[in-house]
């Protein structure tokens, strides 16, 4: 051994001699086994919160988009004719993404004309090779919730077009999908 050596674990045996002047409590029974259900306990907690924080940003993430694109499709009751901002989604090829247009109204709307008008390369679920589809309908005063469900079949992706008619007034919305 060398000197080094001597000197550390000379140290050693002091600070262990020290120490035996300070009583140490014994464990309990079952301590060590506590102590680890308290450990796994509290990390099943943090995992929980964990979960619970990401399902929340999650839907606050959702909430915005839908709410973003709400504000961009508010009708008006004089139906303007064209909306100047085209907001946007982005959908997998071959993946079916439900997108929600959302068209408001100050009053309720009996018989309008809603055609909605795919980009190539888009199509509408249980309407295959269809670019246009078109439908009369009634809108409630308040909010009026249009599911579509879109598939990519091609990577091109464009501009779709939802064209609502009534009597003399129309409004076209306009939204743009990429594929991705």
């Amino acid at each position: 051994m060398n000197r080094r050596d001597d000197n550390t674990l000379t140290e050693e045996r002091q600070l262990l001699d020290l120490l035996k002047d300070y009583p140490m409590p014994q464990a309990t029974t079952g301590f060590y086994d506590e102590a680890l259900v308290r450990a796994a306990e509290e990390g099943r907690r943090r995992q929980k919160r964990r979960w619970v924080l990401t399902g929340f940003g999650s839907a606050v993430a959702a909430g915005l988009a839908i709410v973003m694109v709400a504000l961009t499709l508010v009708n008006t009751p004089d139906l303007p004719t064209v909306d100047d901002s085209i907001p946007g989604v982005t959908i997998a090829l071959a993946e079916p993404r439900t997108v929600n247009l959302v068209f408001s109204s100050t009053e309720a709307l009996d018989t309008a004309t809603l055609t909605v008008s795919l980009p190539a390369g888009i199509e509408l679920e249980g309407f295959p090779g269809q670019s246009e589809i078109s439908w009369e309908t009634s809108l409630a005063e308040g909010r009026n919730l249009l599911p579509l469900k879109l598939i990519a079949v091609a990577p091109t992706g464009g501009e779709l077009l939802a064209r609502l008619v009534h009597d003399d007034r129309d409004r076209t919305f306009r939204l743009r999908v990429d594929v991705g």
